[in-house]
């Protein structure tokens, strides 16, 4: 299952309508090409926000946040995360890579003369955030939504519901499956996906991080977020009763605005 979802199929990014979005690229730290779109609004504020997209989408679906950022007077960043979008590399590490990836991005928001950055999640995003996030403190605060807190859970989770199995093998065939695909992984790219862990990186990390889950969620189980928010001081949930997989902004699009803006303004 983690070996077919290594390799996303690209969703080219359509520009917005109604403004100008100008294209720009870095290199990541093995020289993979990224792209994104940068905005900024009429009278900055010194302030920058980056938002994250989920798996097997592109900038283009984080296009609907922006004006949260830009209303308020943030620059706003939209990155294509690497092998999505018109971003390079081959593959999903789920954080492993990406989160550095972030940590580029912040670096050249920097020189874009951000004095204060802040982030924006959403499903496997805010993951990848928290895992950046954990590495430094180049984040004011974080907003994730619908993030898994483990892969091997999320990942077995995908199997079940791929699979109509019965019950003697229900707990059995998706645990051999996804370590089977983790395994693949390590000797055949190189890379260890067992090191990749959300819960682990809240743990650890300083940066303030509101944590967004809707009760409805059937791809990821709220108890993610849970998870998450037990394992930081630094943290705080808000479960949306009747949101399904990252949608609180349509679920409760007013408390959606307040709670992200007030949790950015208060940090």
């Amino acid at each position: 299952m983690l070996h077919y979802t290594l390799h996303v199929r690209r969703v080219p990014p359509a520009v917005p309508a109604g403004m100008a979005w100008p294209t720009t690229s870095i290199r990541a730290f093995d020289g993979v090409q990224l792209d994104g779109w940068f905005a900024r609004p009429q009278v900055p504020s010194g302030s920058c926000g980056i938002v994250l997209h989920g798996i097997g989408d592109s900038r283009q679906g984080s296009a609907g946040y922006a004006s949260l950022f830009l209303d308020q007077g943030y620059s706003v960043l939209l990155p294509d995360s690497r092998g999505h979008g018109t971003s390079g590399g081959e593959l999903v590490t789920y954080g492993l890579w990406e989160k550095y990836d972030v940590l580029d991005w912040a670096r050249w928001l920097r020189q874009q003369d951000c004095q204060a950055l802040y982030g924006l999640g959403e499903s496997l995003g805010g993951s990848v955030l928290i895992q950046a996030a954990a590495l430094g403190a180049d984040f004011h605060a974080i907003v994730a939504e619908s993030a898994f807190a483990d892969l091997q859970a999320i990942a077995e989770l995908r199997v079940h519901q791929m699979f109509h199995l019965p019950p003697v093998l229900q707990a059995f065939i998706p645990w051999f499956l996804v370590r089977n695909s983790m395994t693949f992984a390590k000797y055949r790219y190189g890379f260890d996906l067992g090191q990749v862990s959300p819960v682990e990186s809240m743990r650890r990390t300083s940066t303030p991080t509101l944590l967004i889950h809707g009760l409805q969620d059937s791809r990821t189980p709220y108890w993610h977020s849970q998870a998450l928010a037990q394992s930081s001081v630094q943290s705080e949930l808000w479960l949306v009763p009747s949101a399904e997989h990252t949608g609180a902004c349509s679920a409760a699009p007013i408390e959606f605005r307040r709670r992200v803006l007030r949790w950015f303004a208060g940090h």
